[in-house]
């Protein structure tokens, strides 16, 4: 039998191109990219700006390109009878192959080659960090508001115009034309708007969104009103966050932080500067003079106004972390990586570097402005401290700057603020922890029974009103080595620590009392894990307190609460022994009724005082019924 051999072939693989539906493309393009139909303005605005740049790049060489018309300008004009926008600048302009090359091939940026083909030049690199295009896709959102766009140009120097028209459903036309029905120079770019679109021939409509989104690209801005109508300068081509601090005066930054912010008060923090390095952008912001309606909107936590070359990205630029959401303003960058439709800043080591040296830079101002000005410091500390003191929670890093800007009321301040230092330099004799108090309220806390034992020591004690104070304090914090501890949770592990002149330390609990407190605990059952002595009382009779390892009450409730805690720990009942109260009740004898009512009127009292009602309210009215009669015989 005869085998045929196997034949092979090695023939090289052919290379093959892409292809495209370009309608289906620009449909993409028009209807994906972008979620904000406002934004068309912002590119072609980008894009004429971009001209003017261009235009004085190459003025540097060729100052004949300039001629006579050597300002540049945007004019944007409106035509509500024939239902058009118009867009037109006095930079660089294009030839016909190059309206071809730009607008005739998605995803080239006539920009973009720009600056690669400067990218060598030396002495000058300023325009790559003042050009805007980077993607060649923006032109094209135009197609979102029109059924059909004319751009007519003249390059520079050029004896001839040519337009470019299409309708955005995958072919254009060209044509050289008349260079009466071109612009002397530059590019104009006529909008036919759709009519779901005929808003954008509105005066009030469109000036609103130019000043928004382009109110500060470096060249001046023109609005007409109708072909006929008067220029109306609606941008004057300065960012006020560009021009030297010395030139601004308090007053600039006042009108500048009430437009951009949106707030009618002062600002009680202005923060301006440009940082150079690695990383270049300059910062604008403001602590605001009051609280902001939106402070506790978690929608609002960190946002801050971006721009890209003083063109506006978008306001909800997390730069700040959470607890810094107060803080107002914008950061200009020239380095961030945007997505195509640069409405979005993409994650990257430059926008990691830029959150951390803003964060940090408002601490620091933060901490100047309260070792210059204590009273200003306080003003912000009484209108945002309770936000601030997130950040003891959420930022580890900066936890230590945090605890040095916090302030307290105490029981030693008076109803005033003091800081941590304050407290550090009145700590008593063997005082080993920094106590506080949490609750709902500074009445409520300062009469707490539970710090009776510490006034009686003259140990200070922080009062911590506000709900966060409950986690942070909890969070392993500590100042100089001394952690934080609740006088409500544990032993007051007070012993060490001298009374005050004058001050009776609590004597040692008799065999009656301490039977009578043997009784109490067998009579409230599991209502409670643990019936004792206190040493933190010296007035009152009784109090409630966390297990020793328990979590603080306050914590607890808010846990309970919220619904994250499922069985809470049963309180510590202490009783004071040199109370008249239970010296009177550990002498009634056995078996007596009003012992046990008394227990039970005892506990709920001490609920009470906690900011709790009796277990059982009906049973509490129907015991203090019964000892009032008893009382008036």
């Amino acid at each position: 039998m005869t085998t045929t051999p196997e034949t092979t072939t090695d023939a090289a693989p052919e290379t093959r191109s892409f292809e495209a539906d370009v309608a289906k493309l620009l449909h993409l393009m028009v209807h994906s990219v972008y979620s904000d139909k406002d934004v068309f303005l912002r590119e072609l605005i980008s894009n004429a700006a971009d001209a003017c740049e261009k235009l004085r790049y190459e003025g540097l060489s060729d100052a004949t390109l300039l001629g006579d018309d050597g300002q540049p300008r945007i004019t944007v004009t409106l035509d509500a009878t024939a239902r058009t926008l118009t867009i037109e600048d006095n930079g660089i302009g294009m030839s016909e192959a190059e309206l071809a090359d730009a607008l005739g091939t998605i995803a080239r940026s006539g920009t973009k080659a720009f600056m690669d083909r400067i990218a060598d030049a030396k002495g000058d690199k300023e325009p790559g960090g003042q050009l805007i295009g980077q993607f060649g896709v923006g032109f094209y959102s135009a197609f979102m508001v029109a059924d059909h766009v004319d751009v007519s140009s003249r390059r520079a120097g050029a004896e001839t115009a040519a337009i470019w028209s299409s309708d955005g459903l995958g072919t254009y036309t060209i044509r050289t034309v008349d260079l009466a029905e071109a612009p002397a120079r530059g590019t104009r770019v006529l909008l036919h708007l759709k009519e779901d679109a005929a808003n954008y021939t509105e005066r009030h409509a469109v000036e609103r969104t130019i000043k928004a989104q382009s109110g500060h690209v470096p060249v001046p801005i023109f609005l007409k009103e109708s072909p006929e109508a008067e220029l109306a300068s609606i941008a004057d081509g300065a960012a006020l966050w560009t021009r030297p601090k010395a030139e601004i005066t308090a007053d600039d930054y006042k009108d500048f932080y009430r437009t951009a912010a949106g707030q009618f008060d002062d600002p009680a923090l202005t923060l301006h500067y440009r940082a150079e390095g690695l990383h270049e952008y300059t910062v604008l912001a403001f602590v605001p003079g009051t609280k902001p309606f939106d402070l506790f909107d978690p929608d609002r936590a960190g946002r801050m106004k971006l721009y890209v070359r003083r063109v506006f990205i978008t306001d909800e630029a997390q730069i700040l972390p959470r607890y810094l959401r107060f803080v107002r303003g914008l950061v200009d960058s020239a380095d961030l990586p945007l997505n195509v439709s640069r409405e979005m800043i993409q994650e990257s080591p430059v926008l990691a570097a830029i959150q951390k040296g803003v964060a940090n830079r408002v601490l620091s101002e933060l901490e100047k402005l309260s070792a210059s000005d204590a009273e200003a410091y306080l003003r912000i500390w009484d209108d945002f401290g309770a936000v601030l003191k997130e950040g003891l929670y959420e930022d580890f890093a900066r936890r230590e700057t945090l605890l040095g800007l916090a302030r307290f009321k105490t029981t030693a301040s008076g109803g005033e603020w003091r800081s941590l230092k304050d407290y550090a330099a009145g700590l008593k004799e063997n005082q080993t922890a920094i106590y506080y108090a949490t609750g709902q309220d500074l009445d409520r806390l300062a009469s707490s029974p539970q710090l009776e034992g510490f006034r009686a020591r003259g140990i200070e004690v922080l009062l911590l009103p506000d709900q966060v104070d409950s986690f942070w304090v909890t969070s392993g914090v500590d100042h100089d080595g001394k952690p934080f501890k609740s006088v409500t949770q544990g032993l007051a592990d007070l012993g060490l620590i001298p009374l005050l002149d004058g001050a009776q330390a609590a004597p040692v609990a008799s065999d009656a009392v301490n039977a009578f407190m043997a009784f109490v605990k067998a009579t409230l059952g599991d209502a409670v894990s643990d019936v004792r002595a206190s040493e933190r009382l010296t007035d009152s009779a009784v109090c409630l307190v966390a297990p020793d390892h328990g979590m603080d009450r306050q914590l607890e409730k808010l846990l309970a609460g919220a619904g994250q805690l499922g069985a809470a720990a049963k309180p510590v009942f202490e009783i004071n022994p040199r109370h008249a109260l239970i010296t009177r009740l550990s002498e009634v004898a056995d078996g007596d009724a009003l012992r046990e009512d008394a227990a039970h009127l005892l506990f709920d009292e001490a609920r009470i005082a906690d900011g709790e009602l009796p277990l059982d309210p009906r049973a509490f009215a129907e015991r203090l019924t019964r000892v009032l009669g008893r009382g008036l015989g």
